[in-house]
């Protein structure tokens, strides 16, 4: 039996967050969670997410040494941040993806489904295929849009619906954006995460994801939310005793 509390953590900080999530996932006898809602509160001024250094520093070494991807290669998937120019229109951010995305599923075996971001761009209304440029285009257009227009759709059943033992992509099903007031909201939905590997890259790219789209529509990010219907455990728990030492060491415990 569960408490109803456990299924939801929230903070300002990304990195206690993914701490937090981490120790519940492997509390003793457990494996695996499910559903875990992670929701994450401080941003700076443009958007950036609030962090500690030295906890995502001993996730990277960690993953590193499991030659499993890095924070930063696991939240490029879903926004290339280090391609954004944002003192320039947004479709030079586009344009910039389309011309290297071919490369980007043949550099590793697990972009060969597709990518993230690839996805929020294409699959969208024939005369404007663009999800993540149609919605940002459409909540600027007019005053009382619509809010349920503006989610990007990443499941696609007509390719990923099939009975592979596994397939690895997508796990992220849907984001959806809730502008409210002078503030962004954006929900992301999993179907299953790996709290290890990629749970912390996961919060990393949604965040910056919001950080963009809040620019585009002139607002402040106010919250990022992570839905997973089931968290994972993807590695031995005694291998993370680093990580929870030092984060018990930063909280006091």
């Amino acid at each position: 039996m569960t408490k109803s509390s456990e299924h939801y953590i929230e903070e300002a900080n990304m990195s206690i967050a993914w701490a937090k999530a981490i120790k519940t996932v492997t509390t003793k006898g457990r494996t695996e969670f499910a559903p875990l809602v992670v929701s994450m509160t401080g941003f700076d001024r443009d958007g950036t997410p609030e962090e500690t250094p030295n906890i995502r520093s001993v996730l990277d070494q960690l993953l590193e040494a499991e030659s499993k991807q890095t924070v930063e290669t696991v939240a490029s998937t879903i926004f290339p941040f280090y391609m954004w120019n944002r003192k320039a229109d947004r479709s030079q951010l586009f344009e910039r993806y389309a011309k290297i995305v071919s490369r980007l599923h043949t550099a590793s075996t697990k972009n060969k489904h597709g990518i993230y971001f690839e996805r929020m761009i294409t699959g969208g209304p024939e005369d404007h295929p663009n999800q993540l440029d149609f919605d940002i285009g459409a909540y600027n257009s007019r005053d009382g849009v619509r809010r349920s227009l503006l989610q990007i759709g990443i499941f696609n059943p007509a390719e990923d619906l099939t009975n592979s033992a596994q397939r690895g992509f997508p796990c992220l099903q849907h984001v959806t954006f809730a502008p409210v007031g002078d503030e962004l909201s954006v929900n992301a939905f999993y179907a299953t995460q790996y709290i290890f590997e990629r749970a912390y890259g996961n919060y990393l790219g949604i965040c910056r994801l919001g950080q963009f789209v809040a620019h585009e529509m002139h607002l402040k990010l106010g919250r990022v939310t992570c839905y997973a219907g089931i968290a994972i455990c993807d590695i031995p728990k005694g291998k993370l005793s680093g990580v929870v030492n030092l984060v018990n060491e930063l909280n006091g415990d």
